[in-house]
């Protein structure tokens, strides 16, 4: 489905690929990580030829299509199911010829076609996954400029995913959805009959949903099989390996060392002294991995306080009188409490903290 051969890339002078190649077949749903800022997004960017047209570097499977959310849905009057079924160019313009068409053979051809994509079960296909991204059924129906930003992200994602392209690019899909809409594309994407590239820092999303990792590390590119913790432990293990490997080497280079310290200048170990220098200049470093570097943060101890810190008796709240979003709250928050606010989104999450 891709192969990158000699990817070498720089964003202004820095250079963010150097000779990175990676093959991914046919199927595979693959979890792109990296450390941020090393050039995740850059690369599903160069995928979409969106920067250097006709990148001789990246070649997607002929004829492939590609799929992948650019930008919120539009803030219009249509309906959100008519923009999600809009998403599948094909059937939207098989369906639309279909009301007009006149030849026989042609009216044949359009719902042979329909048949084969699936097209008259379009608009049932379409409401599942909008209802599993956390749509409401009535909410189908209503124009998409009445949603916030997120939702409409939301829809923009649902459109792609109804679309089913031959190669789903997603850059952290689940920043928008709430615990239940993640778990619904969690299953979705593992399901999914083509190929997928997801860059996400939900690492049960890596764990769950995709069958390779891509590993983006100083500027090159490698695929390992398994989830996200499998990687982890390849990696891991390749470390503790080369660095054992190393001090081996270490040592040997020390003990070569000391033998031509020790018989350089002595005429009758002359000649064994001249070929362990031969064999020291030979030996190649072994490599070891970088280790990923952490910034470690620091807070002073804060004064403490006496509990309760917040109290809420059956409180209403909201933002204009008398349209509370939340009724009738009671909470109590002592000192050391450690409290998560889960719900799904709309609900009056971001409400109640502010």
């Amino acid at each position: 489905m891709l192969e990158i051969s000699d990817l070498t890339f720089r964003f202004g002078p820095r250079p963010l690929f150097e000779n990175a190649n990676a093959f991914i077949a046919e199927g595979w749903k693959v979890g792109l990580v990296g450390r941020n800022g090393t050039g995740k997004s850059t690369l599903l960017t160069l995928i979409r030829d969106e920067v250097g047209k006709a990148n001789s570097s990246i070649r997607v499977r002929r004829g492939a299509r590609m799929g992948f959310v650019a930008q919120e849905a539009p803030q219009v009057d249509t309906p959100l199911l008519e923009l999600v079924l809009a998403a599948d160019e094909e059937m939207t313009s098989l369906l639309k010829e279909a009301e007009t068409a006149e030849d026989p053979q042609r009216i044949a051809d359009i719902h042979m076609r329909l048949a084969e994509i699936d097209g008259y079960s379009g608009e049932a296909r379409a409401s599942a996954i909008m209802v599993g991204l956390g749509f409401e059924q009535e909410d189908l129906r209503r124009p998409a400029r009445e949603f916030s930003g997120g939702w409409r992200m939301r829809v923009a994602l649902a459109g792609v995913l109804f679309s089913a392209p031959d190669l789903l690019i997603l850059d952290e899909p689940t920043n928008y959805l709430d615990l239940e809409g993640a778990a619904w594309l969690e299953e979705y994407l593992r399901e999914y009959p083509h190929t997928v590239i997801c860059v996400s820092h939900d690492r049960e999303m890596l764990n769950r949903s995709v069958t390779h990792i891509l590993a983006l590390d100083d500027k090159k590119l490698e695929v390992f099989v398994g989830g996200y913790d499998a990687y982890l432990k390849k990696k891991a293990e390749r470390m503790a390996l080369a660095v054992g490997m190393k001090a081996k080497q270490d040592a040997q280079k020390a003990h070569l060392q000391k033998f031509i310290d020790r018989f350089r200048a002595k005429a009758s170990k002359a000649a064994q002294a001249q070929s362990r220098i031969k064999q020291l200049e030979k030996m190649q470093d072994i490599a070891v991995p970088l280790e990923e570097r952490t910034v470690p943060f620091v807070f002073d101890n804060p004064v403490e306080l006496a509990s309760p810190l917040v109290v809420l008796d059956e409180c209403d709240l909201g933002y204009v009188e008398g349209k509370p979003v939340l009724k009738r709250v009671s909470l109590r928050l002592d000192h050391d409490d450690r409290i998560v606010i889960i719900g799904p989104n709309g609900q009056g999450k971001t409400t109640l903290v502010k």
